[in-house]
């Protein structure tokens, strides 16, 4: 399985609910907070392109926000990345 990253804040719904679906699938994944550290929040919208949080990365591929994650999901996306 391909490492899952993903950028997140504490008191984001959006963060929980992407957690959430991982969890449901029994995927580990690493968590960096970008809570009161601009320097992180930096590099990933340097990375994503995007400063909103979730970030979320499966190998190296940029998966977007918790919306993102939702439509891989419910078109198979998801869990084809997952299996690679």
């Amino acid at each position: 399985m391909p490492k899952v990253v993903m950028y997140s804040s504490e008191n984001c719904p959006f963060c929980t609910q992407a957690q959430q679906l991982l969890r449901s699938k029994a995927v580990e994944f690493e968590v960096i907070s970008v809570d009161g550290q601009p320097e992180v929040r930096q590099q990933m919208a340097a990375k994503a392109g995007r400063t909103s949080v979730p970030q979320i990365w499966i190998g190296d591929h940029h998966i977007g926000g918790c919306n993102d994650l939702c439509a891989y999901n419910d078109d198979g996306r998801l869990d084809k990345l997952l299996r690679e």
